[in-house]
């Protein structure tokens, strides 16, 4: 099972967990290969190009959602190269500003970026990513401009919200917990559809009158094209098996992320919408091709 990421971060996290299951369930080992690079495209491509029997699995995240409108020279199809099986969860995301902004909501926060486009400003982990897209996303359905400010990672964005050298930050519930709960930070609002059971004060977008703004982190798993059917049958029914154990429910609580089962077909029509959602943030935007 290859990760795009390297081990420890949130994909990494909720890949073990199934994979660890999932060997359990088989009584066969499921190695997890972390492979990091180019935005998921060097995991991708290895499972892109590998025998369809079900023995190699490519852990599909949102970024792999974002890449096909930032790397338009993709070595492979996102949709056509690939069999999806499941979905393992979401994520939300948390819009976090300094206590020093006067802003204590949403509604607050666009009525003072109307009053100083372009002046306030926000961090992500990187140009493109999907903390960078949700702010883009958010500066378009509130009809603000928000500076964007891209880091290495969301620790230094963070650290520099923290230290007042930005505005806000959009990033993931556990990345801004412990700021949120220390008081370093504010919490405005989640990016998810329901609220955040790790934050469950703190209202969605969408209630506080951004109406449909979603923009949930998630991830699954893909096989490449032509895999038999009942073998992504017989590990989607597995997943689903497993997002209903209950050690499992309690490790994915800890981590701030819901589980989310879908069928193959719910998860590849869910990410050719992912697809095509991010397509748009990215022009709407003008964020140029890495």
């Amino acid at each position: 099972m290859l990760v795009p990421f390297p081990p420890g971060g949130g994909t990494d996290i909720v890949a073990r967990v199934i994979g660890q299951k999932l060997s359990e369930l088989w009584a066969q080992p499921v190695i997890m290969d972390n492979r990091p690079g180019g935005t998921t495209v060097l995991a991708a491509e290895i499972v892109a190009k590998s025998s369809p029997d079900g023995y190699t699995l490519f852990v599909t995240p949102v970024p792999f959602s974002i890449v096909p409108s930032l790397q338009p020279r993709l070595p492979f199809d996102p949709v056509a190269d690939f069999e999806p099986i499941a979905l393992f969860n979401t994520a939300p995301l948390v819009f976090i500003v300094n206590p020093r902004v006067p802003a204590k909501s949403i509604k607050e926060l666009i009525a003072l970026a109307r009053t100083k486009p372009g002046v306030l400003n926000f961090g992500s982990s990187g140009t493109g990513s999907s903390n960078h897209l949700a702010g883009e996303l958010f500066n378009a359905m509130a009809g603000v401009k928000i500076t964007h400010i891209p880091y290495k990672g969301s620790p230094p964005a963070l650290i520099d919200l923290a230290g007042g050298h930005v505005d806000l930050a959009v990033t993931t519930v556990p990345s801004a917990l412990a700021l949120i709960t220390g008081g370093k930070v504010r919490a405005l609002a989640v990016t998810s559809m329901k609220r955040s059971a790790t934050l469950p004060d703190v209202p969605t977008m969408n209630e506080s009158g951004l109406k449909g703004f979603e923009a949930d982190g998630w991830n699954g798993v893909s096989a490449p094209a032509r895999t038999p059917k009942d073998i992504v049958n017989k590990i989607n029914a597995d997943v689903a098996k497993i997002l209903r154990m209950p050690d499992v429910l309690e490790k994915f609580r800890s981590e701030g992320v819901e589980p989310a089962a879908m069928t193959p077909a719910e998860f590849g029509a869910f990410f050719r919408n992912e697809i095509a959602k991010w397509g748009k943030v990215i022009k709407l935007a003008g964020v140029k091709p890495l």
